[in-house]
C-alpha cells in the first residue's frame, strides 16, 4: 500500500476522534506517540460522518482534516460486502452495522483499528480485525 510506505496505517475508531481533545486523556498521548512515529492516520467514512454528527467545532472539524491529510476511505461496494459479511457471522446484533463497515474498513485497508471500546469490536478479531 502506497499510502503507508513500509508502516502500518491505524485506523481511528469515533471515541479517539472525539476524546483526543481532552488535554489529559489516554487518546491524546496515544496520538502524540503515533505522531512521533510517523504513524499513518486513516478513517472509515462511517467514522467521520459519526464524528461530524457532533458536537464538534468547525476548528476541531479542520484541525482533524489537518491530520487525516486526506485519508478518509470511502465505503464502496467491497467494504460494504465485508461488513455485511461481518453482520451475519457475529450475530446479527441490533445497531452494529455502525461498527461493522468501521472495521471492515480497517480489515480491507490492512490496518489495525485504535478505539476506546475494543468490547464492542472484540467479535470481528475473530475473523480477521487487529488492534493497536
Amino acid at each position: 500500500m502506497a499510502l503507508n510506505q513500509g508502516l502500518r496505517v491505524i485506523h481511528l475508531d469515533t471515541n479517539i476522534l472525539i476524546l483526543s481533545v481532552g488535554l489529559k486523556h489516554p487518546a491524546r498521548e496515544m496520538l502524540r506517540y503515533w505522531s512521533e512515529q510517523g504513524m499513518p492516520l486513516a478513517v472509515s467514512s462511517m467514522v467521520w460522518a459519526e464524528f461530524l454528527c457532533g458536537p464538534v467545532t468547525p476548528a476541531l472539524i479542520r484541525a482533524w482534516e489537518h491530520v487525516l491529510a486526506s485519508r478518509i476511505v470511502a465505503v464502496d461496494a467491497r467494504i460494504a460486502e465485508h461488513a455485511a459479511a461481518l453482520f451475519n457471522h457475529t450475530g446479527r446484533r441490533a445497531r452494529s452495522l455502525p461498527d461493522c463497515l468501521i472495521a471492515a474498513t480497517a480489515m480491507l485497508e490492512d490496518a489495525k483499528l485504535a478505539t476506546l471500546n475494543r468490547k464492542d469490536f472484540a467479535p470481528f478479531a475473530p475473523h480477521g480485525l487487529q488492534f493497536v
